[in-house]
């Protein structure tokens, strides 16, 4: 069996990883232009203030993506951008440069599909206090309506957040994100309260601009994308199955932020997961129940970001038990496992949770891409995964998901937040010494795949 005909095929970029030349045309500062200032803080002391340089490029690389056959691409407007002051005195020229993009996607037959926030949050509405703020959710629906409102007509897909998870535990937890925010680990219950306001802001601001939005521009489509862990029965057996499924919906307190229910239970259900770990059950009943029923606003479709997980059984009284990746397993240049049943039982068990219809919005590998002697960049690592990965997505749309799409990530190489410009996620080569744009192997295997509407998998 192969996709749907109307399967939904594409890839992705986000707006800092790319555009560079963040503060032209009036743009404003984000938490990543600052973030990268840290010393330390991004390997090789690199920031994106040049990316790809796709503010000025993007015609090329909508091109490529034309190249390829595909049917729509995704990428995200830089709130501060838009917003330089976070307070509603939009910025006409950023404004005009996206309406140029989704022109420029119409034109070459691309369907866009817009993220609203990819991270790039206004500085001055972090020094506010940032995602800690309810009034960051408030900015954030004003920005969406706008948004929807002048790219009426051009865009009839929108994605309100980009991983709020990521947002949460690398840049409220770890640190290694913007804004780089981090306690000490001993002050446990202080840190779940700083981490699960970030959240539920986040979550609060999701709500508000899917109402924004839709009243804006009733009609259009509007979703989520989340991450998180998954899992895949170590057998077929039922007993595996059950564990691996209990293990991708634990909430505990120790890990709770790196969870696709913290997210989209919320929104597709109105109540945080019922399984959290106690600490956690305290501080989200404490949360005001009328903002559930402002987050509780149903998405017409759920983004998936996956790309690895992990393998379950069950245990002594059908505890989960996480199998031991074998020694010498597959890893991309990243040193993330590579996982493809996670891509097959992970959208299965999603898909029977939530019951929303599923795009995966990100899925790829680095690779340690090089240009060769022949002037093109070969790259069958990449082949292979996708390859592997697609007919694991494959299986789980036979399996009964309801699977509209993929968008592979990356469309181009880009600025990969703290790890610099060392990793390589594209389909599409750039050579930051000259700008060039170079399709991989991977382009021409993922267009003839597109193609044939993944029948030749």
């Amino acid at each position: 069996m192969a996709f749907a005909k109307n399967f939904v095929w594409g890839a992705a970029s986000s707006a800092y990883q790319t555009e560079g030349s963040p503060r032209a045309d009036g743009g404003g500062e984000s938490i990543w232009d600052v973030f990268c200032r840290r010393p330390g803080a991004v390997a090789d002391g690199f920031d994106g203030s040049a990316a790809t340089d796709a503010y000025r490029r993007y015609e090329e690389d909508i091109a490529c993506a034309a190249q390829m056959g595909l049917g729509a691409y995704r990428f995200s407007v830089s709130w501060a951008r838009v917003d330089p002051y976070g307070d509603g005195r939009w910025n006409g020229e950023g404004f005009a440069f996206y309406l140029r993009m989704l022109q420029a996607c119409r034109a070459a037959g691309l369907e866009p599909y817009v993220t609203l926030y990819h991270w790039e949050l206004p500085q001055v509405l972090e020094d506010a206090g940032g995602w800690r703020s309810r009034e960051t959710a408030r900015a954030f629906a004003r920005y969406a309506a706008e948004a929807a409102r002048r790219f009426s007509g051009l865009a009839e897909n929108f994605i309100t957040l980009n991983e709020p998870e990521c947002t949460v535990k690398l840049g409220h937890g770890t640190g290694v994100h913007a804004p780089g925010l981090r306690l000490p680990e001993a002050c446990q219950l202080l840190v779940l309260h700083h981490q699960l306001l970030a959240l539920h802001h986040q979550l609060l601001a999701h709500g508000l601009a899917a109402a924004a939005i839709r009243e804006t521009c009733p009609g259009v489509r509007v979703g989520i994308a989340a991450t998180g862990r998954l899992c895949w029965p170590g057998t077929d057996s039922p007993a595996d199955v059950e564990a691996a499924c209990s293990a991708t919906f634990a909430t505990p307190d120790s890990d709770w932020a790196f969870t696709y229910q913290m997210v989209l239970d919320p929104v597709c259900f109105g109540h945080y997961p019922e399984n959290c770990g106690p600490g956690l059950r305290r501080m989200t009943a404490a949360l005001p129940a009328e903002d559930l029923a402002v987050i509780h606003i149903r998405p017409d479709f759920i983004g998936l970001n996956i790309y690895n997980g992990h393998a379950v059984c069950a245990g002594t009284g059908k505890r989960p038990v996480y199998v031991p990746r074998p020694r010498g397993c597959a890893v991309t240049a990243l040193k993330w496992p590579v996982t493809p049943l996670v891509m097959n039982w992970g959208v299965r068990f999603l898909w029977q949770r939530y019951g929303r219809p599923i795009y995966i919005t990100e899925n790829g590998q680095s690779c340690n891409d090089r240009i060769f002697l022949d002037g093109c960049v070969h790259d069958p690592d990449r082949i292979d995964f996708l390859h592997r990965y697609l007919l694991a997505l494959r299986a789980a749309a036979e399996g009964g998901a309801d699977v509209r799409g993929y968008f592979h990530w990356a469309l181009t190489d880009n600025f990969e937040w703290s790890e610099g410009y060392r990793e390589r996620f594209g389909l599409v080569y750039i050579d930051y010494v000259t700008g060039a744009r170079i399709p991989k192997d991977s382009a021409a295997w993922y267009a003839e795949t597109v193609r044939a509407n993944g029948e030749n998998l």
